[in-house]
């Protein structure tokens, strides 16, 4: 299957926004955008991933709120195997021992990530695992909905991943593993190919992946806190690890030392939407 991929130094779609003035875009700097633009290989997508990327775009009923169970399913599957592979080797886990999944959403840039601390992937893995098929699953996507198969059950066949193009036209991949000295970043915009370069800010995941989704315009209201994080706890229910949503509350600052009382600070919550009881886990952030 890798004979099918042509690679090439492209610009990419990183390219323009390394064009944004100096922000700072889902960590990346217009510095880092533009080093990743100039060295970023694209590969051609297999056939039969092209199609089925083609039908999730053009798909007018589905429930789109689907790609939140799919990529937390997937953070699951990544975390599982990661405590399989702690179990055979005490050093797996290394520094990044807590297993779990964090979901972000960035509101001034419009997008939505999903960050696991699990088994994460090598730069082979995210060519073969995004973007060719060895196994049967996009195949057997296929044929169901030709037969009248609901879209919604996409996550059957394995390929749950793409459901993400429901509401994003844009979907970065960040990962590392512990077998790839290397992070890496995948991204696709979904026109049948897909980019691959080294991260030129280094090793920022310790171990695991992030996927960020770069929102449609008609799928804005997910950048709601309460929407994350109802959809969230709807589908931690059978996730054995820990979903943390941030979200950010502005509270009043007693003025010590100035005489401004209206001395506003973020303070970044993670709510535990996997808990029963609610709990919240709360950290504050210098006030500025």
């Amino acid at each position: 299957a890798l004979g099918a991929l042509g690679a090439c130094v492209v610009g990419s779609a990183l390219a323009e926004d390394a064009k944004a003035e100096g922000k700072v875009v889902d960590g990346f700097s217009e510095a880092d955008l533009g080093t990743m633009a100039q060295g970023a290989e694209k590969h051609e997508f297999q056939a039969e991933v092209s199609r089925l990327m083609d039908i999730i775009i053009n798909s007018l009923y589905t429930d789109k709120q689907v790609f939140l169970r799919e990529l937390v399913s997937n953070a699951a599957d990544a975390l599982e195997k990661a405590r399989f592979h702690s179990v055979q080797d005490e050093s797996f886990l290394g520094d990044s021992k807590d297993l779990e999944i964090k979901i972000e959403h960035d509101a001034d840039a419009k997008t939505i990530s999903i960050t696991d601390t699990g088994v994460g992937m090598s730069k082979a893995d995210l060519i073969n695992n995004l973007g060719t098929v060895a196994k049967s699953g996009t195949t057997n996507f296929l044929e169901a909905m030709a037969e009248g198969a609901d879209s919604n059950l996409i996550g059957q066949f394995g390929v749950g991943f793409y459901s993400a193009f429901l509401v994003a036209d844009k979907v970065s991949v960040t990962s590392k593993c512990n077998e790839d000295a290397t992070q890496h970043v995948w991204e696709s915009t979904a026109d049948a190919s897909f980019t691959i370069v080294a991260d030129p800010r280094g090793n920022t995941l310790g171990r695991g992946s992030r996927v960020t989704l770069h929102l449609k315009e008609d799928a804005h209201d997910y950048l709601s806190e309460d929407k994350l994080k109802e959809a969230s706890k709807k589908y931690s229910q059978f996730i054995q690890f820990p979903i943390y949503v941030k979200v950010k509350k502005e509270v009043d600052v007693e003025a010590e030392e100035d005489d401004d009382d209206d001395d506003k600070e973020d303070e970044e919550e993670k709510d535990d939407v996997e808990t029963k009881d609610d709990e919240e886990k709360e950290e504050e952030k210098d006030a500025k």
